[in-house]
């Protein structure tokens, strides 16, 4: 298996915050900010796409915790949930995760992007989102 965030589960080699039988917390390698944490559900899945509604939703109720945490543990004023998912996302690890960064005032760092896209769509995006979601598109990967 060639997925780091298996590997970690697998072998137990995290540097874990949480383990529940369907997520899990860990600090990554490289994390921006001390306290950054990495949440995932422990089955595999590529990214939102790939799963059920109950798997975001049991990975969700873990980042949940995972922040409250950070505000009692590492008395953060805030925090930042990242996701990236699908071809042109910037995901660099095919395993459905969530970053949770704690956020201080006056960190001087931005999570946040700063750039807009340069993609260009024809008509109106709010107005086809809400047609994909009324009529059940939203349900089909």
């Amino acid at each position: 298996m060639g997925c780091t965030f298996c590997r970690l589960i697998r072998e137990d080699t995290g540097r874990w915050v949480a383990r529940a039988p369907a997520a899990c917390a860990f600090a990554p390698l490289n994390p921006l900010v001390p306290g950054h944490t990495l949440v995932v559900p422990t089955a595999r899945y590529a990214d939102l796409f790939d799963t059920s509604p109950d798997v975001p939703a049991g990975t969700m109720a873990l980042v949940k915790q995972v922040a409250v945490a950070m505000r009692t543990g590492l008395t953060a004023s805030g925090v930042n949930i990242l996701n990236a998912g699908g071809p042109g996302s910037d995901q660099s690890v095919s395993h459905l995760h969530f970053h949770v960064v704690p956020r201080w005032v006056d960190d001087r760092i931005s999570a946040w992007p700063t750039g807009r896209s340069e993609h260009h769509f024809s008509g109106d995006p709010a107005a086809e989102l809400a047609d994909a979601m009324a009529s059940g598109q939203h349900h089909r990967t």
